[in-house]
């Protein structure tokens, strides 16, 4: 379920909001993800130590990450921490709150395609995939353009809708990729030792991944790079381990030698 759709944010968890007014024991703020529900910030939480003046920490119509600390619906009560949130949290959440914003503009998109409203794509789509994705639909957008429909259909979205679904996520996801590098150390001894390495190094090019690219590429004898392009750093981590052990075991079997290096500094 998504945080639009839930009525109050649990305790412990990260929530953007906007100062609605400053007072002298603290802050009242507007939660963002939740239609604009009324929290606190009493002074207290606003930061660690004396605090003379609320206005030195919080501006009105100023965006603050806050950490939830108690929940009263009965009350309607929301009393919230701004000083239990580190800086790399705070931007992390920022960056979330970010993306679902372009999500719910995405699902717009859908909708318009369908003839429908957010609603019926909320019911066709949304409620069914969202649970699997910590409530982030921007999650399921990139997974989508990554991996075509599949994510949708195995739960139990109809073709028609996930097709619809894959065309905008395909139109407006920009997937993140990462680079990484490491070298081989290639040798051998043998007469024809040349034409030994330049198979082994096509045994690691036979490596196909999904949304990964692998280059190996001549640096200056013994030394070979291999780079690869992927969507996160463990999953390029995990194919450059694999394409390296298999040209090393492809080196030994022809009777060669080779070591694997994470910087040519250290080969050297």
């Amino acid at each position: 379920m998504t945080k639009k759709q839930k009525s109050y944010p649990e305790v412990g968890e990260l929530v953007v909001c906007r100062v609605s007014n400053v007072v002298d024991f603290g802050a009242f703020v507007e939660l963002e993800e939740y239609g604009q529900k009324e929290g606190l910030i009493h002074i207290s939480e606003l930061a660690s130590g004396w605090i003379k003046h609320v206005k030195d920490h919080v501006q009105e119509d100023q965006k603050v990450v806050c950490k939830v600390l108690e929940v009263n619906p009965q009350k309607q009560q929301i009393n919230l921490s701004l000083k239990d949130v580190n800086e790399h949290q705070k931007r992390q959440k920022i960056q979330e709150w970010k993306n679902e914003q372009k999500a719910d503009r995405w699902l717009e998109f859908v909708a318009e395609k369908m003839d429908s409203d957010v609603e019926t794509v909320n019911e066709e789509i949304t409620n069914k995939v969202i649970d699997d994705y910590g409530g982030l639909m921007h999650a399921v957008f990139e997974d989508v353009a990554l991996e075509g429909t599949t994510p949708l259909i195995e739960q139990g979205v109809k073709k028609e809708w996930a097709e619809t679904f894959e065309e905008i996520a395909e139109e407006n996801v920009e997937i993140p990729y990462v680079d990484i590098t490491g070298y081989l150390e290639l040798k051998s001894r043998n007469s024809n030792g040349v034409e030994k390495i330049k198979k082994s190094l096509k045994e690691g090019s036979k490596i196909e991944k999904d949304n990964a690219k692998i280059k190996i590429s001549y640096v200056g004898a013994p030394y070979y790079r291999i780079r690869i392009n992927a969507t996160d750093y463990k999953t390029a981590e995990a194919i450059l381990e694999e394409v390296s052990n298999r040209v090393l075991k492809k080196m030994e079997q022809q009777g060669g030698e080779g070591q694997f290096h994470r910087n040519i500094e250290e080969a050297e």
